[in-house]
């Protein structure tokens, strides 16, 4: 009969004492990437290189040295090599993307000088902009407190309503532009700005609905003594028929208004009254000229501007005075209209002057416009 045999098909795992490896005898092969310039170029062919401008070594880094060694996420790891860094006159760190570019083919050593120079240089680069990043943002929350104080003692001051405020955040325009602050994420006192822009928010809204409420309530008080002085008039100076028509609620308040006119500025019949008909007056001023013989004025083509006259000539100013005397009790005001033609802005303007008087019999205000002098 055989004797059994045993057989041991990983020897490592039937040892007793596991074998420990020193990191000085554990190494990493890594890809070192670096440039020639063209004398670099020519020195590598000189060497028995291939010349090319881009270099990509393998080499073997220690594991005392792998804080020379960057790797990305697919496991590809490289000598940092690049980016590189480099302290310019004012010793400011700047970083260059580029890999470092050699005369002549680089030994190792050199290779790893040159990482280990970067790899020292990356860190104060990284402590400069960590150090830059905190003064902006110490600098950002002083002006963000400077902003907030400033809002919080103003009462006049209110946060955008689009998007509206919230006890939350809102939003400020300052002198930098648009500034969103958050209870949660500011400091005092930027954190208590939402809730008082909320609070004022809140406070328009019940003042502007107030404001609506006793507009509206004026609006319809006018219009009751409107109502009342028109059928004061109606009875007492209009005819049969308006008052009939009056009686059965049917007599317009423009037609009464305008029979109320026609009484109040019946001494100004003899002067021609202003009709509204600039689009009209426009365009055969306009076709006095040879250059705009053509021009048609269309109802949308013109603008039309007025305002009280600053002067007046010695033929609107004794117009002014005889309609004056006519209706004593009536208000008469110089006006000047200024018509533009839209369709080409460099078109002469017409010029028109107008007397507008106006009356007041109870609520209701009579007005009328008459044609005055131009010169």
């Amino acid at each position: 009969m055989e004797a059994a045999t045993t057989v041991i098909r990983r020897p490592e795992l039937a040892s007793s004492s596991p074998v420990a490896m020193t990191d000085s005898s554990r190494a990493l092969v890594v890809t070192a990437v670096y440039h020639l310039s063209e004398t670099g170029r020519k020195a590598s062919l000189l060497e028995g290189g291939d010349g090319h401008a881009v270099q990509r070594l393998r080499v073997s880094v220690p594991a005392n040295r792998l804080h020379l060694v960057a790797v990305n996420a697919r496991g590809e790891a490289r000598l940092k090599l690049s980016p590189r860094f480099e302290a310019d006159e004012g010793q400011r760190i700047r970083r260059i993307e580029e890999p470092p570019s050699y005369d002549s083919p680089p030994t190792i050593d050199q290779l790893f000088s040159e990482a280990a120079r970067n790899h020292e240089l990356d860190r104060a680069y990284q402590a400069e902009r960590s150090a830059g990043r905190t003064k902006r943002r110490d600098s950002e929350r002083e002006w963000r407190n400077e902003v907030a104080a400033a809002f919080l003692a103003d009462p006049s001051q209110r946060a955008l309503v689009h998007p509206s405020p919230s006890p939350k955040r809102c939003v400020l325009v300052t002198s930098q532009g648009r500034v969103q602050f958050d209870a949660h994420d500011d400091d005092l006192p930027a954190r208590d700005v939402p809730a008082e822009a909320h609070r004022r928010f809140r406070a328009d809204l019940q003042n502007a609905r107030a404001r609506k409420q006793t507009e509206r309530a004026d609006g319809l008080r006018v219009h009751e003594e409107r109502k009342q002085a028109i059928a004061a008039w109606v009875a007492t100076q209009g005819s049969s028929e308006q008052r009939a028509r009056h009686a059965a609620g049917l007599l317009p308040m423009e037609e009464a208004i305008e029979a109320m006119t026609d009484q109040a500025f019946a001494s100004l019949a003899a002067y021609p009254r202003y009709v509204r008909d600039g689009g009209r007056c426009l365009q055969a001023f306009l076709r006095q000229s040879p250059r705009y013989a053509e021009a048609v004025v269309a109802p949308t083509d013109f603008k039309s501007v007025g305002r009280k006259a600053t002067t007046a000539t010695a033929a609107q100013w004794a117009q002014l005075q005889e309609v004056q005397a006519a209706v004593p009790a009536a208000s008469v005001v110089l006006h000047v209209r200024e018509l533009t033609w839209l369709v080409d802005p460099k078109a002469p303007r017409l010029i028109q002057h107008t007397l507008v008087v106006s009356q007041s019999v109870g609520a209701v205000v009579l007005r009328r416009e008459y044609h005055a002098p131009d010169a």
